[in-house]
């Protein structure tokens, strides 16, 4: 080979790689100037698509009811969706917001006046003398309590500020996402043909497998972890209200909160039993204390019921998604976190197993075939 020759080749692959460098390096711009086009819709899909994924069964039996009618159906099973958010969030929100009104009220009236701890409270090992002495200012000397507490008393109430607008922000990301799985829901087939034709291009053979399980553990976890958070919150919240806690909405939010990051309720419901204890009388304790008791034990009960048959997801995987989701994308992360964290969970463990598991199916396969050979033969 000449030395022109070897200058050509040389040329050649410089100008290749320069061109090749221009075209990747468009291709990357294209995708940043796309990811933050789409970067808003990414969570409302992403959560849509679980909520369809999780409600498609209800949906088709539904579409049964009504003739087969599957867009009136997905459209039914979204409304009910919203309803289910939007009418608690409104009691809650209507809770917090003439609470502080009337706090704000009362504090500027100068009439504020809050009961006296009673000597139980002393006799409360370790914190019962100092929470005596401070309930005991705030109820005998409210100025000299509120500007001796005055910089815990103003991040309380930035931090109430805070959760409210992320729980608004949050339940118009639900609003949508409902709306986006109930377009979801009404054209599955189309979808779930599209997504299985990009699956098998991805993973291959096992892309029918790995999507059935990923539909078991968004059902599984949505059901097992939010639902049975839901329905803890809502039991422990009713009888909060019922019994006029303080801040009965504000609490809920918080045991949702507590339930979903797979916490103990009881975190929340004793010192509230502890108060209504200090405050109420003895019927009354007693009523409350079965009542939030029962919310906070329930899902011992129901957990079993409502999680799916082969899906069991280690109680931390759900801690760290719903912490993580929560750190990343506020409250709607702690029910996205919780679900894709377990996803993953769950296709890792496939993916370990799955060399075992295809051994097994050929060796039945193999005696299958020999059984064949031999009824044959004989």
């Amino acid at each position: 080979m000449d030395r022109q020759t070897e200058q050509r080749q040389s040329k050649l692959f410089v100008n290749n790689m320069v061109e090749s460098a221009i075209r990747i390096g468009l291709l990357v711009i294209l995708l940043i100037f796309t990811y933050d086009i789409i970067k808003p819709f990414i969570i409302p899909v992403l959560w849509g698509s679980i909520i369809a994924v999780a409600l498609l069964p209800l949906t088709k039996k539904l579409e049964h009811s009504l003739g087969g009618k599957r867009g009136l159906a997905a459209t039914l099973v979204s409304l009910i969706g919203i309803s289910l958010l939007v009418i608690p969030f409104v009691m809650v929100s209507g809770s917090i917001y003439e609470g502080v009104a009337h706090t704000t009220e009362v504090i500027q009236s100068g009439e504020i006046k809050i009961p006296g701890p009673t000597s139980k409270v002393a006799d409360i090992p370790v914190v019962g003398d100092k929470l005596y002495s401070i309930w005991n200012l705030f109820a005998t000397n409210m100025e000299k309590a509120i500007q001796q507490f005055l910089p815990e008393i103003k991040g309380f109430l930035g931090t109430v500020a805070s959760i409210l607008g992320g729980a608004l922000t949050s339940l118009i990301m639900f609003i949508i996402s409902l709306a986006i799985a109930g377009g979801f829901m009404a054209h599955a087939e189309k979808i779930s043909g599209a997504l299985e034709t990009v699956a098998v291009r991805a993973v291959g053979k096992k892309a029918e497998q790995w999507a059935n399980l990923m539909a078991a553990t968004i059902r599984s976890v949505l059901l097992g972890v939010v639902g049975v958070a839901f329905i803890q919150a809502a039991i422990i919240g009713a009888a909060m209200f019922v019994f006029k806690v303080p801040a009965a909405g504000l609490l809920t939010l918080a045991t949702l909160i507590l339930c979903i990051a797979q916490l103990p309720a009881l975190l929340i419901v004793a010192p509230v039993i502890f108060y209504v204890y200090s405050t109420g009388d003895g019927t009354s304790t007693t009523l409350f204390t079965i009542w939030a008791l029962a919310g906070g034990l329930s899902d011992n009960i129901l957990k079993p019921m409502l999680m799916g048959r082969g899906v069991d997801v280690p109680m931390p995987i759900i801690l760290i998604g719903a912490i993580g989701g929560m750190l990343f994308a506020g409250i709607i992360g702690l029910f996205l976190g919780a679900i894709i964290l377990a996803i993953w969970y769950e296709l890792f463990l496939f993916w370990i197993n799955y060399e075992e598991q295809t051994e097994l199916s050929e060796d039945d396969a193999e005696a299958t075939s020999e059984s064949k050979t031999k009824a044959e033969n004989s």
